[in-house]
């Protein structure tokens, strides 16, 4: 195991990644991130350097860290061999197994290889495949005139203080670590959102630790009026104007938001999205 902590090396890394597209976009993006400023307190764990065949990013062991928040325990990995990549798992000290957490990337036996580990060491497994997206170079946003006249600054950014009803809309969320987890991501990475004439949001996308477009969501008493597909390009385009590529995921059931990233012409990738929750096994109880 190498941790790169090299500044100049983490640049090199981030190059090197682009001719990995679209399989190292998760780990592309988390590397991004920590090259610029590194605001979630990343870093990287290969198997050799500079000829990797493994690449992970996982959290610094020296942040502060919640064993149940998977959230932010979130690991980000590419490989160029299957095997390097079950032989770096499996090695000491990569993977904190103590703590509920998330292995994420976009390869096929990602998710075979990491069970398999995981099932050796006695941890649940809850395993998620989405459809994975990428957005065209978006030139010029669409016509904004439909938005609430009484507000003149009703596309805007979501603030920490709108956390709280993010934390209620997701499907992953409801819960004190997601709550912690939002109000990081709006106040470290790109957001968009519409807002009502009383400031209220009620439309809105936002940035993960992997440079993902995440939680797009609409309030359904405001939906089928545009806002979910103008939340979405602006978002991409704040994106793409600081060089990240605009990426997201989709479930496979998840009819009106295909239809919504078919009409803007995003492209649906040839590989998956994974996504691994792992929890370790309760403790057995000791004997008295």
């Amino acid at each position: 195991m190498l941790v790169l902590s090299c500044s100049t090396k983490l640049l090199i890394l981030e190059n090197m990644l682009r001719s990995h597209f679209p399989e190292s976009l998760k780990v592309y993006g988390a590397v991004m991130n920590i090259n610029r400023g590194n605001p979630f307190q990343k870093e990287v764990v290969l198997d050799a350097w500079p000829d990797f065949k493994a690449v992970i990013t996982r959290q610094q062991r020296e942040a502060e860290t919640d064993n149940l928040d998977h959230y932010t325990n979130a690991y980000a990995v590419f490989y160029k061999d299957a095997t390097a990549y079950q032989r770096l798992l499996e090695e000491h000290d990569v993977i904190n197994w103590d703590q509920v957490f998330q292995i994420q990337g976009l390869q096929s036996e990602l998710s075979d290889i990491s069970k398999a580990v995981a099932n050796s060491k006695r941890l649940d497994v809850k395993l998620t495949s989405f459809k994975a997206v990428h957005f065209s170079p978006v030139s010029s946003l669409p016509d904004t005139s439909f938005l609430p006249a009484s507000s003149p600054r009703s596309l805007t950014a979501l603030g920490v203080g709108d956390a709280e009803l993010l934390n209620r809309t997701w499907s992953r969320g409801g819960n004190p670590q997601c709550l912690r987890y939002l109000a990081r991501l709006v106040a470290c990475f790109p957001s968009a959102c519409v807002r009502d004439a009383r400031g209220r949001p009620v439309s809105w996308g936002l940035t993960d630790q992997f440079a993902t477009m995440c939680h797009g969501y609409t309030l359904p008493e405001h939906r089928r009026r545009g806002y979910g597909r103008l939340v979405a390009l602006a978002l991409a385009a704040k994106l793409q104007r600081r060089g990240f590529p605009a990426q997201g995921n989709v479930l496979d059931d998840n009819a009106p938001s295909i239809s919504l990233l078919r009409g803007v012409h995003a492209r649906f990738l040839p590989c998956r999205f994974h996504r691994l929750i792992l929890t370790p096994a309760p403790a057995a109880p000791q004997a008295p």
